[in-house]
């Protein structure tokens, strides 16, 4: 993965961080004089019984380190806002990447799998966003200062210090390829056990496994991969661990090292005095510190570069649905739909969805979509508010293409109400709101009227202040409907497509469910994709889909009248219950 690529996300911030360096450096630099004040206290000052020097220099040192601990308090809260400035921005730019994405992409992927990269892997590139680079600059240059100092001191105590340099690097990059190997399979543990915990704990799981006595063997599932996540997270932590421990002792061993040399060496002109010796190993302490450091920021950085990756893999995913840089501006939509010689096929299937659809819905006239399961129904419903796009054909409302119209125009001209209503977990208006933000409570209500739900909502203790519940569990399939019935009519469009509205529900419900989307439909362009015939009697055309081609068209009587295909599903309908 290109390291420019992550670099560029610290651009905007450009002069946040050059502060930050300029606080780094100087904070290196001021470290590096107590050990020169040291070496003048040990062989100036105390051997010569100079207490006004000793003075001076027991100052420096005090005043060194208040100026130290100041620059450091000051970069250390520069680099965390800036690190969590980029965090915002990475999160953002996904989830704003995400929303572009078409509902084909989401058919194909775990919301698990979503909310995992959002979550743990931006998560987990916290330490490394936030602290670790200025960690790597600040121990950086901290090393290159202290080398110089070092050098300055004695050049050949500087050369044996040095010379277990090779052996850190080398233990630092194996170490470091183990651990983003264990970081990769580590995320994908992550996310395995996010979408464990996302299906089987949200209402349906819960009904599901309940229902179905599966509860135990969920919690055995997920017990499992939670221990596979728990042996990761040991490797993780382990990775190296006895390289580590031998770096350590070697750094342990290092002043004995050093006070040996010059003692040995001490006749053969090697003299070293007692301060320079002190503020030398003073020195090499404070090198081997930040050298250690700049071994475990580059292991971060491995674990962090899989993280990278995960989260650039779903940026780099493209938009196959996008919003035309110059979209046409209609006037005000009357809502004529026509499909032209419309072919659709989903990503990797082996025969087309839909073939050779032509056909036109007049404004205000009502078009009903029948046929059996996987014929197609859905997905041609799912063309005229761009849910995807055609393969082939065209579809435009008023003459206009969708592909040429602007998403906001789109979604004010085209109010979708599928089988499986969603509702967020909050109140009744915040769900209705949701369709027009600035909806007054007067358009509320009239939505609601429309919807016939008004009378029900206005009998609960809270009125359209009601929570609904998670996925409006508190509702009745059929008050679900109706509510998602007057969201979509809240924002007044002129097309409404309505998904299977009343498939699942029970006969009563669906009177009280088709009263409401009547009501809806007067004076729209309707599309119906219909299970029950009964409820589209009266639509102004009726059309049979078959492995995605039309094979009938026309009214309830004409069709019937035809004895084909509408007529032998009719039928079927019609036919009791044994």
């Amino acid at each position: 993965m290109p390291k420019r690529r992550i670099l560029r996300l610290f651009r905007p911030y450009r002069g946040s961080l050059l502060l930050v360096a300029a606080l780094v450096v100087g904070s290196a630099l001021v470290s590096l004089i107590n050990p020169f004040l040291i070496r003048e206290i040990m062989d100036v000052a105390l051997p010569q019984g100079r207490t006004g020097l000793l003075t001076l220099l027991a100052l420096g040192m005090i005043v060194a380190s208040v100026v130290n601990s100041a620059f450091n308090v000051w970069q250390t809260h520069l680099s965390t806002k800036v690190g969590q400035l980029v965090m915002h921005d990475l999160r953002t730019a996904v989830y704003a990447h995400l929303q572009r994405m078409s509902l084909a992409f989401f058919t194909r992927t775990r919301t698990g799998e979503v909310q995992s990269r959002i979550a743990h892997d931006i998560g987990g590139m916290q330490a490394t966003v936030t602290t670790t680079v200025t960690a790597l600059v600040s121990d950086a240059t901290i090393v290159i200062a202290t080398t110089t100092a070092m050098l300055l001191l004695d050049w050949r105590l500087t050369l044996a210090s040095l010379t277990m340099l090779p052996g850190f690097v080398w233990v630092s990059r194996r170490v470091g390829g183990e651990r983003r190997a264990i970081s990769r399979e580590r995320q994908r543990q992550f996310a395995e056990l996010s979408s464990i915990v996302q299906e089987s704990l949200s209402v349906s799981g819960i009904m599901l496994g309940h229902t179905m006595g599966r509860s135990r063997s969920l919690t055995d599932t997920f017990s499992a991969q939670s221990r596979r996540l728990a042996d990761l997270e040991v490797r993780a932590g382990t990775a190296g661990l006895w390289h580590q421990s031998t770096i350590w002792i070697v750094m342990a061993s290092m002043p004995a090292v050093i006070y040996w040399v010059a003692g040995m060496t001490a006749g053969g002109g090697m003299a070293v005095s007692l301060g320079t010796l002190v503020a030398f190993t003073t020195l090499q302490q404070a090198l081997f510190r930040p050298a250690q450091r700049l071994l475990s920021v580059n292991l971060d950085i491995q674990s962090s570069l899989e993280l990278f990756a995960r989260i650039f893999e779903y940026l780099d995913t493209p938009v196959d649905i996008v919003e035309p840089e110059r979209p046409v501006k209609p006037a005000k939509l009357r809502g004529e739909v026509r499909m032209r010689g419309v072919c659709f096929t989903y990503a990797g299937a082996d025969r087309p969805t839909l073939r050779d659809i032509d056909l036109t819905v007049p404004a205000g006239h009502s078009l009903a979509i029948v046929g059996e399961t996987g014929s197609g129904k859905t997905t041609l419903s799912y063309l005229v508010p761009r849910l995807y796009d055609v393969t082939s054909g065209s579809v435009t409302i008023d003459g206009v293409d969708v592909r040429e119209m602007s998403f906001d125009t789109l979604a004010s001209a085209v109010g979708v109400v599928s089988q499986e209503t969603y509702l967020f977990h909050a109140s009744v208006s915040e769900n209705l709101r949701f369709a027009k933000p600035d909806a007054t409570d007067e358009e509320l209500v009239a939505a609601a009227k429309i919807a016939q739900i008004h009378d029900y909502l206005m009998s609960l203790p809270d009125g359209y202040d009601t929570v609904v519940g998670e996925r409006g569990y508190r509702f009745s399939g059929g008050e679900k409907q109706r509510l998602a019935i007057a969201r979509a009519i809240l924002r007044d469009p002129p097309i409404l497509v309505l998904d299977e509205a009343t498939s699942a529900l029970d006969t009563q419900t669906e009177q009280a469910v088709q009263a409401a989307i009547e009501a809806a439909s007067a004076g729209r362009t309707t599309i119906t994709v219909a299970h029950r015939l009964s409820t589209i009697r009266d639509a102004d055309e009726i059309i049979v889909l078959d492995r995605g081609e039309i094979v009938e068209r026309g009214t309830h009587e004409e069709l019937l009248a035809l004895g084909g295909r509408y007529a032998a599903l009719v039928a079927r309908d019609s036919a009791p219950v044994a």
